[in-house]
């Protein structure tokens, strides 16, 4: 008996031993993500006027993908579709309705991998805060985060300062956050679970004068979509938020090229922050075994059709860069691109799966790993985009699929009624034509119509019961006529 029971334990023991060694060699997962970036901002994107070569380095080792959107294009929305994998009717979190349950934040991925035992870093723009625990910054083994929108003057970002001396500037702060999370896992032999939220290129634009001589004195050219002839075709509500002034008072109608530059410039500042990580990556011999995730909280509208800003639903806004390195997958080296339709929901169950860990059954996405083994496979058939943010009639419900993107524009008053855009993207990815009522379209309408109602469906099945989130059941119903909708909400706006 004596015996058995010692067998028993020393078995027990080289159990425990093997799944330590098995969480040793789990890989490394770092997430990088900028603020306002769109996909015409990177060379990998087909941009030979702007210099990103680290980022496009990484999309050269890894995979690039051409028709990943953010489910909500205003930052702190989709922070919170990608910490928790969730809609945002779902999280119940975005300006001028509220801040994050911590119910919902205890399913994030930062979360669930530091109670795997990841070490888990955090810096930059947090974005979020939950409710009776602020930033959260205590979950993560390394913060170096922030509240509000953070200071492009790194000595103002409290839990950044010692890196003020050396980078005066937070983007390369962040990079040297990003080396020293590297170094400390490695010296505690943990698996690292690195997320990086970069300010820039956030407005009020504020570039590195350590890059001044990059775009100095340059010109861009223009996309074939903008200015206000451009946007003549689009819905009457998109022109009553934000957006539509911000082309004039941005400057994109009389100064597109310094516009662009102070833009670029604040990008190429990332591009070198991301290859600071890759050379650390590197030098401490764990790049074969680290994912490395670079993407953007939102899009970036930069003059087409005449607007500015982000938040609405065209490409420009809700469609950003993603670019994935697995170097343990068979997308590594080989330039593939992936044209599957993706969503900024997707980043929780697929950094969940790449640590061996399951989704909750709460998540609305899905992993994206599938896809970095085969670039031409499917995720999804549909995905919604929402915007509950800036003045009310700007308030929409999008679907999209792969080739089509159709908007309810609900609202309608005495100067507006209720209208229907359907952009068949594959061969009109500008934009340009609203095929909505255009003869021949009537298939795809109706089609498009049926998926935007079951999203609608799911919205009022799972809405959470706060933050007024459950009014937009009504509001964005197709059935029900305009007169018969509140619309005295009424909302601050902070951005």
């Amino acid at each position: 008996m004596k015996t058995f029971l010692l067998s028993a334990f020393l078995l027990l023991i080289l159990l425990q031993a093997s799944i330590v060694i098995a969480a040793d060699d789990r890989p490394n997962i770092i997430y990088l993500m900028a603020d306002d970036q769109n996909t015409g901002s990177l060379g990998c994107y087909g941009n030979d006027e702007v210099v990103t070569p680290n980022i496009d380095q990484l999309a050269r080792d890894g995979m690039a993908f051409d028709r990943h959107y953010n489910t909500t294009s205003i930052c702190m929305a989709s922070r919170a579709n990608v910490f928790t994998g969730m809609y945002e009717y779902k999280t119940g979190t975005n300006f001028t309705h509220g801040d994050m349950k911590p119910e919902v934040w205890s399913k994030s991925y930062p979360v669930l991998l530091r109670e795997a035992g990841y070490m888990t870093a955090f810096a930059g723009k947090f974005g979020i805060e939950v409710e009776g625990r602020g930033l959260c910054g205590s979950d993560f083994d390394l913060w170096g985060g922030g509240p509000g929108q953070t200071n492009y003057e790194t000595r103002r970002n409290k839990s950044m300062e010692k890196y003020a001396d050396e980078f005066p500037h937070s983007t390369l702060s962040y990079g040297a956050f990003g080396r020293d999370a590297i170094r400390e896992a490695v010296k505690q032999k943990k698996p690292l679970c690195l997320s990086i939220s970069f300010k820039a290129p956030h407005k009020p634009a504020t570039p590195d004068p350590k890059f001044d001589s990059v775009y100095a004195g340059r010109k861009f050219t223009k996309p074939a979509n903008f200015g206000r002839a451009a946007g003549e075709h689009l819905s009457t509500q998109s022109k009553q938020g934000r957006q539509y002034p911000r082309f004039s008072e941005w400057k994109y109608d009389s100064d597109y090229d310094g516009e662009m530059a102070k833009y670029y410039q604040q990008i190429h500042a990332i591009d070198v922050a991301v290859g600071m990580i890759r050379d650390e990556l590197a030098e401490q011999g764990i790049d074969r075994n680290t994912v490395v995730i670079y993407t953007s909280d939102n899009g970036y509208i930069c003059g087409a059709h005449g607007y500015g800003s982000k938040v609405l639903p065209m490409e420009e806004s809700s469609r950003v860069p993603l670019i994935i390195y697995d170097p343990r997958s068979a997308s590594a080296g080989r330039q593939w691109r992936c044209s599957a339709l993706t969503g900024n929901i997707d980043f929780a169950p697929t950094i969940l799966e790449l640590a061996g860990l399951s989704a909750p059954e709460n998540m609305d996405g899905v992993s994206l790993c599938p896809l970095l083994m085969d670039a031409k496979s499917e995720v999804r058939e549909q995905l919604a985009f929402i915007n509950t943010f800036d003045k009310l009639p700007t308030h929409s419900l999008s679907v999209m699929t792969r080739s089509w993107k159709y908007t309810y524009w609900w609202y309608g008053d005495s100067e507006m009624k209720p209208t229907e855009e359907l952009f068949h993207l594959d061969d009109d990815p500008l934009e340009m034509a609203n095929l909505a009522l255009s003869p021949g379209a009537e298939s795809s309408l109706a089609t498009m119509r049926a998926k935007y109602d079951e999203e609608l469906a799911k919205w009022k099945e799972q809405v959470v019961p706060y933050n007024n989130y459950t009014q937009y059941g009504t509001l964005f119903d197709r059935d029900i006529p305009w007169q018969q909708k509140n619309t005295q909400k009424k909302s601050r706006n902070r951005e």
